[in-house]
């Protein structure tokens, strides 16, 4: 005979182990309506290190053009992507999306797909990748249409017009089931030059506003790379590439901005204001990894935190090292904006520059879910 004391109290058991794997399973699913898109340029073992359930997309990076068809290059690519669609047997939402191109990667875009017959083959491979993988859309990065970009990368004033087209070819073949995203930067003279913005945007599931590398390589100032509101000394910004879209008329839920998981580093030479809009030099990127080791408070680089941008930062005064980066508080600032706003979520490049637990993607879901 069972005591009845000894039940009572293993029902209450089960019930609380019952209760705490719905907690968790609950806590794990990216949430509805706000996306979380990851970037991934990795391989096929590093991407089981990663929290993917806190994703709505992964996003592999890159695939090329070889001739007029997109190109899986190796086989290892073919073996992550495969595990990146295998993910989607315990997450049936997730989406896995292949992207082409990547800064210094589409060299030849510009002249494939200025021939009908360049867009024609393109999209009939993209197509035949998608279902010999079962992935779920196309990403194009082509960094960037009609303007000089990458060094050496031809490109033509009809390039906008072409990518219309292209965007356009590629939903009549996809339907409806698979996603389309299109990359915009989100600065000055691109933002309002390099793509028909009003013309892709019925046929995309998003347009992923880049909202970092607000100032780039070769500029010769410090300044804020991924803030999101303008200031006085810098209007490039998220918040100004918004109201850009807003003055087209872009659905907001068409929209989703960027997030940097990596520095910019300048080598300040007046050192003064703790670095912030003074003469430098660009020196390099540094990962979210190497921030966290490298770049401390207490290896003296003080974290600053520019209330005007909501954007952070940080300076060492004894060599004149500046860093423009987004970190906890400037996450929290772009998803509360996100959800402001209405947008379509957030994207990221990219998981690997972070550490896989307990790092920025952490801090991301955590916010969404606010």
């Amino acid at each position: 005979m069972i005591n009845n004391n000894s039940k009572k109290g293993c029902n209450k058991s089960s019930c609380c182990i019952i209760y705490l794997l719905i907690q968790i399973f609950l806590f794990s699913i990216p949430v509805s309506g706000q996306h979380c898109i990851a970037y991934y340029s990795g391989n096929a073992r590093q991407i089981k290190l990663y929290q993917t359930s806190y994703c709505s997309h992964i996003i592999f990076s890159f695939c090329h053009l070889k001739e007029n068809r997109l190109q899986v290059a190796t086989l290892s690519d073919t073996l992550t992507i495969r595990t990146m669609v295998s993910l989607k047997k315990k997450m049936p939402s997730l989406k896995i999306i292949l992207s082409l191109g990547g800064w210094g990667g589409c060299k030849t875009c510009s002249t494939v797909f200025s021939t009908d017959s360049g867009r024609q083959e393109f999209v009939a491979s993209v197509v035949q990748l998608s279902d010999y993988f079962h992935t779920d859309g196309i990403d194009l990065d082509w960094e960037f249409p009609s303007m000089a970009a990458f060094p050496e990368h031809p490109f033509l004033a009809e390039d906008k017009a072409n990518l219309t087209m292209l965007v356009h070819l590629l939903r009549d073949r996809l339907g409806n089931k698979k996603e389309i995203s299109v990359i915009c930067y989100g600065t000055s003279p691109y933002l309002e030059g390099s793509i028909d913005l009003v013309g892709i945007t019925p046929y995309v599931n998003r347009i992923h506003l880049m909202t970092y590398d607000l100032i780039g390589s070769k500029a010769h100032y410090s300044g804020h790379q991924c803030n999101l509101y303008s200031t006085e000394r810098q209007t490039a910004s998220a918040d100004h590439a918004l109201r850009y879209l807003d003055s087209l008329k872009i659905p907001h839920e068409k929209i989703s901005i960027g997030i940097a998981f990596y520095a910019r580093q300048y080598r300040v030479l007046v050192n003064k204001d703790h670095g912030l809009y003074q003469p430098a030099d660009f020196e390099k990127f540094v990962t979210m990894k190497q921030i966290r080791k490298n770049f401390t408070d207490e290896l003296g680089y003080t974290t600053y935190w520019d209330k005007e941008a909501q954007a952070a930062y940080k300076y060492n005064e004894l060599n004149q090292v500046f860093l423009t980066y987004d970190d906890e508080r400037s996450i929290a600032s772009k998803i509360s904006y996100v959800k402001e706003k209405h947008l379509d979520g957030i994207f990221f490049w990219e998981l690997r520059l972070d550490r896989s637990t307990n790092g920025l993607l952490d801090v991301i879901h955590k916010n969404l879910r606010k």
